[in-house]
């Protein structure tokens, strides 16, 4: 029978998830309580939540907030970022806290449905942040806009060129 505190802590983890768009899985085995909240700390600037949990509950959590997919992440001593908003920026800020800890190694990550592994974070965190990306399209889109604008205005300046000319030419010999 489980216990009332156990409820209580599946409950905050489905809810913790189902807020989530990215939940990093690393396996944090050696650290000390003093280390975790230095990358609690650290993660907590960035906007993302870093709790370490049971597999069993995390796993009863991820089911409830349908999520299936967290369940293939979770093993050993396990510590989940949970993080809203910026994919690649939770990567980076994750990477970037534990870096200091070499006896944490993150596992796997979990965007969505889609489970990423350990070298899928690393590349994700390499990716420019969403703002970079949607300026990167904007401009792949305006690009050939801008192109065909000139393309059109080219004759027209040429045409005008070509009057200014005559008309130069018209006044220096009278």
């Amino acid at each position: 029978m489980p216990t009332e505190a156990k409820r209580e802590t599946v409950a905050e983890l489905t809810e913790e998830a189902r807020g989530s768009t990215t939940m990093i899985v690393s396996e944090y085995r050696g650290l000390r309580v003093s280390e975790l909240g230095e990358i609690r700390k650290s993660l907590r600037k960035q906007n993302v939540t870093y709790h370490v949990v049971k597999n069993r509950l995390m796993k009863i959590a991820a089911r409830d907030a349908g999520m299936e997919t967290l369940g293939l992440l979770l093993e050993g001593p396990t510590a989940v970022a949970f993080a809203r908003g910026d994919e690649a920026a939770a990567a980076k800020a994750v990477l970037d806290a534990v870096r200091p800890y070499r006896l944490v190694k993150v596992t796997g990550a979990v965007l969505g449905t889609r489970v990423l592994d350990a070298n899928g974070v690393v590349r994700l965190s390499q990716l420019p942040g969403r703002s970079a990306l949607l300026a990167q399209m904007a401009g792949a889109i305006s690009a050939p806009m801008s192109t065909m604008a000139g393309l059109f205005d080219a004759p027209l300046r040429d045409i005008s060129g070509l009057v200014q000319a005559l008309a130069d030419k018209g006044s220096s010999a009278a």
